[in-house]
């Protein structure tokens, strides 16, 4: 058969009808549509079992110790190595106490302040992470428009002689596939800098539990004193009232009644400070509660005991410091991060490859719209490769790899501080306690002295220089025994707080947001 039969028969076929144009189509699509799926099931299996790039993070192990520091000498309240109660206000067995460091964790500003980061950093987590899966968005647009017809192309093909509508509408998608880990090792870095976030507040909350705990005690340090001053202004008021009688009786002479006097005089000046120092400490106590200057003087103004130390101060083990303290965390959440970013900057010297697709439709008359002949569609991957940048990626991953370093000592630093801080309040709760107690018995023989001399004056045994004399060195005992019996449980309260104690049982219940994708 010649070219020309072979053409004359083909020209005499009944050319395809829309139905069979349909199913050749379809089974193009569908031959197209098995290939494009290997090569995506291929690209996924490669995603799914890629490395990851950059070290593992290793828990760092820190200095350690086997067993608490002893003291030479032993005070009645001894620290033990028993189970941290975790609400150790509890101990001192003060209601008032209790029910302020509830106000304060629920109204602190500085705890709500640290409250809103932990939020932002895991608002921050969720954006980083979700670059981990694909992107998608569906778009829309009409238009009624008009091209040149002095231009290069017309694509409606009506040489820009009239206007017409363009509907469009279509959905895309992307995803980056994480071959290299760069992405799983971002969103391992937010999520330690999430957990930098969260032991951040809980350093905030144990800051505001033992300094509204201090305060407390202070304040009614305050309070005791000023009753002690109080109780030695009488006695120097009872001395020149003695001395004024003894003067009528022609016994003594002006110069007892000026010095009695005088006695008066200086210990009711201690007084106006007294008061000052108890406002200021309910001024700090109110801006603990998120409340203004004196509105807690009503509650607080009535004079109460210093809380006092139980016989035994339960402070747990030294292996469990490290997930007590707060900064301890925090310092083992930075240097994890740090470690993370290494694998980031790893990251960004190999291929980055990006799997996208789109399906639209387009159309100039609304009644062809949707069709199958206005169909869009294409996918595939696509792929970037640095080639050259100046040294910028080396540089980066050499800055990264300096943070991690520093974050390593800085880990090391942390606990060390740690463990000094904690020596150093269980010898300041020893120590205070044996000064406590020395300074009672100061105190019991002093008053023993005053009443001794005040009867021998009346005898005229002694000059009223030594009633004077004896009862300065009271006033002054009483009030440092009142100042050491608060330094013994201030000191309790900073050794708590060096432990890292009373957060566990309060945290968990205020931080009530939803889980991070």
């Amino acid at each position: 058969m010649s070219r020309v039969d072979r053409a004359d028969a083909f020209a005499s076929k009944p050319a395809p009808t829309w139905e069979t144009q349909s199913k050749m189509w379809e089974r193009a699509c569908s031959r197209r549509g098995q290939l494009q799926q290997l090569t995506l099931s291929a690209l996924l299996m490669a995603s799914l079992t890629a490395c990851t790039v950059g070290p593992d993070f290793q828990k760092p192990r820190a200095t350690q110790i086997s067993d608490w520091a002893k003291p030479a000498k032993s005070a009645p309240s001894q620290a033990v190595s028993e189970p941290l109660n975790e609400r150790w206000w509890e101990v001192f067995h003060d209601p008032q106490l209790s029910a302020l460091t509830q106000r304060a964790v629920r109204s602190n500003l500085d705890l709500q302040l640290a409250s809103s980061r932990l939020q932002q950093s895991r608002a921050a987590r969720q954006v980083i992470s979700a670059d981990r899966y694909p992107n998608t968005a569906a778009t829309g647009s009409y238009g009624r428009e008009r091209n040149s017809g002095k231009g290069l192309s017309d694509p409606s093909g009506l040489d820009g002689d009239s206007a017409f509508n363009l509907w469009d509408a279509g959905f895309s998608a992307s995803w980056e596939l994480d071959f290299w880990g760069r992405v799983r090792r971002e969103t391992e870095a937010a999520d330690a800098n999430l957990e930098v976030a969260e032991n951040d507040r809980r350093g905030v909350l144990l800051a505001v539990l033992a300094d509204t705990a201090q305060n407390y005690i202070q304040l009614r340090g305050v309070q005791n004193t000023r009753a002690v001053t109080e109780q030695n202004l009488d006695v120097a008021r009872h001395s020149l009232n003695l001395s004024q009688l003894r003067l009528a009786d022609g016994v003594a002479t002006d110069l007892d009644v000026a010095e009695a006097a005088a006695q008066v005089a200086a210990i009711e000046s201690r007084l106006p400070a007294l008061e000052q120092r108890q406002s200021q400490l309910i001024n700090a106590i109110s801006l603990l509660m998120g409340e203004p200057p004196q509105a807690l003087a009503k509650e607080l103004s009535t004079d109460a005991a210093v809380p006092q130390s139980p016989l035994q101060v339960a402070i747990g083990l030294p292996s469990q410091l490290a997930e007590r303290r707060p900064d301890i965390r925090q310092a083992e959440s930075r240097l994890h991060a740090a470690t993370a970013n290494i694998g980031v900057a790893k990251g960004d010297f190999y291929p980055r490859i990006t799997l996208s697709g789109n399906l639209s439709s387009q159309a100039m008359q609304l009644s062809d719209f949707g069709s199958w002949g206005s169909r869009a569609f294409g996918i595939g991957p696509q792929f970037s490769l640095p080639l050259f940048d100046g040294g910028r990626l080396r540089g980066v991953l050499q800055l990264r790899e300096a943070q991690q370093q520093e974050a390593a000592v800085a880990y090391q630093q942390t606990v060390l501080r740690a463990w000094h801080e904690i020596d150093d309040q269980l010898t300041a709760y020893n120590a205070s306690q044996l000064r406590r107690d020395s300074l009672a018995e100061a105190v019991r023989q002093n008053q023993i002295a005053l009443r001794t001399a005040q009867q021998q004056y009346v005898e005229g045994v002694v000059d009223f220089v030594n009633v004077l004399t004896v009862q300065g060195a009271l006033l002054a005992t009483q009030e440092q025994w009142v100042e050491s019996s608060t330094g013994v449980s201030l000191a309790m309260v900073g050794l708590y707080k060096a432990l890292g104690g009373g957060w566990e049982s309060v945290y968990p219940a205020q931080v009530t947001t939803n889980n991070p994708v």
